[in-house]
């Protein structure tokens, strides 16, 4: 019964990998969407969101199931709940990629405008920080989220960059205010898919320390969860 309980943990946790290389590969998917001015690729997007939607409502029932049925205690129970809350983040993330493709539908039919350095290397630091947090959880690795964490800092400057870029273009040239509007959306959106990033991070440590890091500030009691 042991054996088998370990067998659905794992199950769980290579669900958990595949849907984030599912959000990862929809973000990207957007991206290329969004400098290609790919209406195509744009609608393959929402389509690939189905999909990822459908991992989420799937790791949600496993999770409900282990709960009730298995009754885990201490850092299982931690990796239960908290595979619940990074499948939601992760649906979230295929969300944001919807909005970028949307962005990227609605740039098209305007004219092409000068390209923005800024907004690749925004979406390589929130696809790069997506990445890592999943390896951390993979290794249950709270030194490595504890940094990772840290890093949220630099997607926000990135994003900050990108909308100090897009106001100076609109001040300058009226006629740009559509399509920088639209860029300052994907700007948010990928600053937002490293928050839930973080939110991830910040669920490795729990998991694996049972600590609660969220807000920036460790909790430094601990409760029943701690007892492993």
């Amino acid at each position: 019964m042991e054996r088998h309980f370990e067998h659905q943990i794992e199950d769980l946790q290579q669900q958990l990998l595949l849907m984030s290389g599912r959000a990862e590969t929809i973000i990207r998917k957007s991206i290329e969407a969004l400098e290609r001015r790919d209406v195509a690729l744009a609608e393959e997007v929402f389509k690939d969101d189905r999909a990822i939607d459908r991992m989420e409502i799937d790791i949600e029932e496993r999770c409900i199931q282990l709960l009730a049925l298995q009754q885990p205690l201490a850092r299982d129970l931690r990796l239960i709940t908290s595979a619940l809350k990074i499948s939601n983040d992760l649906e979230r993330v295929g969300d944001h990629a919807v909005n970028i493709a949307g962005c990227a539908r609605d740039l098209a039919r305007l004219a092409t405008a000068t390209t923005l350095p800024e907004l690749p290397k925004l979406a390589e630091a929130a696809i790069g920080m997506l990445r890592e947090a999943l390896d951390c959880f993979v290794r249950r690795d709270a030194e490595a989220a504890r940094l990772l964490v840290r890093r949220d800092d630099e997607v926000d400057a990135l994003n900050r960059s990108v909308f100090a870029e897009m106001m100076a273009r609109m001040i300058s040239d009226p006629k740009q205010v559509e399509r920088s509007m639209t860029l300052v959306l994907v700007g948010r959106n990928l600053e937002r898919i490293g928050d839930l990033a973080t939110n991830i991070a910040e669920e490795v440590v729990f998991i694996a320390e049972a600590r609660i890091i969220k807000h920036h500030a460790e909790d430094p009691q601990r409760d029943e969860f701690s007892r492993s």
